[in-house]
């Protein structure tokens, strides 16, 4: 069976202009464990081998932020300084990860939809379910589509024990300002984990209801009537997992996860006003149309065989169904020029892929120097986009047929020098039928058609052992991305156009270069790099003539990233993690970038600090602290005023369970998101962040 360890570890780098992404924290105890296998990379590097950055956020972590905040986007952005600031809201729109999009993965079943990207792959678990999460830093095309900033794979949890095992958790979150029914929040969970004979199996089952948030001044948060809010809604995700050992080297699991957030209708967004400081907020009154929801199914069946002739294989088949409501407007584009009065409508996407990852990894080559592993990748997507109050088509139905063979190699090629290696080569297509654009479209018919593309992709590193504790490395990484094809489709209002020209499929490529210092030793982690990500045809949406169209911007994106982890004794350990990143892109199609990219691009430059600490055996604590820089762009009206938010927990062994009180917020810090402030001079968008609030919560294991 799989088990994974936690150990300490720092992430990331900062050379000249220094930038951290999140340290993943560690055990307070000071000892030497094992090193962790990076499951994400598909060779199974150590992580201490590993030419790219790589953040492994481990369980003890993950449940220590979830005391504070059950939002899998602000778990994510408070231990990933250089993943952009949580939006709070069920729409991730902007949250990207060095400047660019990420790729979200479920034991490697991908999350994201980047064909109709709607901004809501997110939020599709629950991290209850979750024992790890691998976090791949910079452009990597190992997984296939999307990852042109980085790959987040969320490792679920397995069985690790061989009799029935059973717990409970509940909690309450409560704001400290105008505490009533409105503004609770409540959770509970089960899971239950055990094996009979070659059968193992887990079970998860979690069920909360999210209140309304208050800001540091006491008031309503404003809801985001349309595109979706976590406030004022309700969840719940039902997890399994079955194993079946045929041997000791031979297994089988199927998993399945299900995950539902629908919003209630208690209340609607009242539109702010930017240009006086006021805020958009909340009333009480039911929003037009049906309630937004994420519904998310995740399904994969794997085949290991630690042994075949002398080879490892993995063989993985996954579906994923995905449906993405938003709230219902009075839209432009949901008009009929021949209809007198005003539409209401509002639009779902649904999603649902299908494919397989089949690898062959065969090591001890070469007197136990080299390690290769080979492989191919499959997949299908069908996505669109419905008008639902009207039974209209908004994005015709759209299938992206994908197979990818790749190869990775490692070489170990002396006691201090290691090399890793790859290529991928990418054969796509997407199919669109003739569809006909909405009435505000002035209803025109767009033939359809099969654009295709290919393209090889690779990547190289080195990493040189300085000494035992103390290395160097360098990395080259490809990934690649798609422009946003629903976007396009559904713009189209000129006459004559067919999907082969219409749409530009050339891969968005994204090349990234990064070189760093990694320092491992008994109480201290740190680890700093500089990297550029560069792109020659990056992806935006402009109108010409009453035309969408994707415009193929040249991108360029610097940035450090550091973060250290030192242990005072067995029981206090200081963490801190620092990003710094700038862009440009090339608005006049001059060839030369001059536009600096806004918020809706890249996140602030961002510090993170932490002290954790084990009192006794019944007692401890966490405190952080998370500082997000000001920045300037471009336009005036998106200049970003930072802040700072500081979170502490407690934990308390019971006689019978455990206790944790935890604070979020702790200063009650009055403030507008990074997402509100630099990403869209939108009133209806201008939303303050969540202020202080205490969690309760009770665990119980049996």
């Amino acid at each position: 069976m799989r088990y994974s360890l936690s150990i300490p570890l720092g992430i990331v780098a900062l050379p000249f202009a220094l930038s951290a992404t999140t340290v993943a924290m560690a055990d307070s105890q000071n000892t030497v464990l094992a090193p962790i296998t990076i499951e994400s990379s598909r060779i199974n590097t150590e992580q201490g081998n590993s030419s790219q950055v790589v953040t492994v956020i481990t369980r003890e972590q993950i449940e220590q932020q979830l005391s504070i905040s059950s939002d899998s986007s602000q778990v994510l952005s408070s231990l990933l300084p250089a993943y952009s600031p949580n939006t709070q809201k069920l729409n991730n729109s902007s949250q990207t990860f060095r400047g660019r999009s990420v790729l979200y993965m479920i034991d490697g079943v991908p999350q994201s939809n980047p064909i109709r990207e709607g901004s809501r792959s997110a939020h599709t678990i629950d991290l209850s379910m979750v024992e790890r999460i691998e976090v791949i830093h910079g452009a990597s095309a190992i997984h296939g589509l999307g990852a042109t900033g980085g790959i987040i794979n969320f490792i679920t949890k397995s069985n690790r024990s061989d009799c029935l095992k059973q717990s409970i958790n509940t909690s309450l979150t409560l704001p400290t300002d105008n505490i009533d029914g409105d503004t609770l929040s409540y959770k509970v969970g089960y899971q239950a984990q055990g094996a009979k004979g070659n059968w193992d199996y887990l079970v998860g089952l979690t069920r909360e209801t999210q209140g309304m948030y208050m800001d540091g001044n006491g008031d309503y948060i404003g809801s985001a009537t349309v595109r979706g809010d976590i406030q004022d809604s309700d969840s719940y995700d039902a997890f399994g997992k079955i194993g079946y050992w045929f041997n000791d080297e031979q297994n089988l699991e199927f998993e399945h996860n299900r995950y539902e957030l629908e919003g209630n209708m208690n209340f609607r967004g009242v539109t702010g006003d930017r240009d006086n400081g006021i805020a958009t907020g909340s009333i009480k009154a039911r929003p037009e149309g049906k309630a937004p929801f994420n519904k998310v199914k995740t399904t994969s069946l794997v085949y290991t065989d630690t042994d075949l002739a002398g080879m490892e294989l993995k063989a993985q088949a996954f579906h994923q169904d995905f449906k993405g409501r938003y709230g219902a407007s009075d839209s432009s584009s949901f008009q009929d020029p021949d209809t007198a009065e005003t539409i209401y409508d509002q639009t779902q996407n649904e999603s649902s892929k299908i494919g397989a990852k089949i690898s062959l990894t065969k090591d001890g080559l070469l007197d136990d120097r080299l390690k290769v592993v080979t492989g191919i990748d499959m997949l299908q997507d069908t996505t669109s986009q419905e008008l639902i109050l009207t039974n209209r088509t908004y994005v015709p139905e759209t299938t992206y047929q994908n197979y990818a063979p790749f190869a990775q190699f490692e070489l170990q090629a002396s006691d201090r020098l290691i090399l890793q290696a790859g290529a991928r080569y990418e054969k796509a297509k997407l199919d669109v039928d003739t569809f006909q654009t909405v009435a505000a479209r002035n209803g025109v018919t767009v033939n359809g058609g099969q654009p295709e593309f290919s393209e090889a992709v690779y990547n190289a590193g080195a990493v040189f052992k300085l000494t035992p504790s103390v290395s160097l490395f360098a990395n080259y990484s490809q990934g690649f991305g798609m422009p946003d094809v629903g976007r396009v489709l559904r713009g189209v209002n000129v006459e004559g156009q067919d999907v082969d020209t219409l749409i530009d499929l050339s891969p968005i490529v994204t090349d990234n270069y990064e070189a760093g210092l990694r320092v491992n030793k008994q109480n201290v982690d740190f680890e700093i790099s500089y990297y550029e990500s560069n792109s020659d045809l990056g992806s935006r949406i402009v109108e010409t003539d009453g035309l969408y169209t994707v415009s193929r911007e040249k991108k360029e994106i610097q940035g450090a990233e550091a973060s250290l982890g030192f242990a005072l004794t067995d029981q206090h350990r200081l963490e801190a993690g620092y990003s710094y990143i700038k862009g440009k892109s090339d608005r006049d199609g001059d060839g030369s970038v001059d536009t600096k990219l806004t918020g809706a691009e890249i996140p602030p430059n961002r510090l993170r600090l932490a002290w954790t600490a084990n009192w006794n055996s019944k007692l401890s604590t966490m405190l952080q602290a998370n500082h997000a820089f000001d920045r300037s762009f471009d336009e005036a009206e998106l200049e970003f005023d930072g802040y700072t938010l500081v979170d502490a927990s407690m934990g308390y062994q019971l006689p019978v369970g455990r206790l944790n009180v935890s604070v979020a917020n702790l200063f009650d810090e009055d403030y507008f998101t990074y997402y509100s402030q630099s990403a869209y001079a939108n009133d209806d968008f201008y939303f303050k962040g969540r202020g202080r609030t205490v969690t309760l919560a009770y665990g119980l294991d049996f």
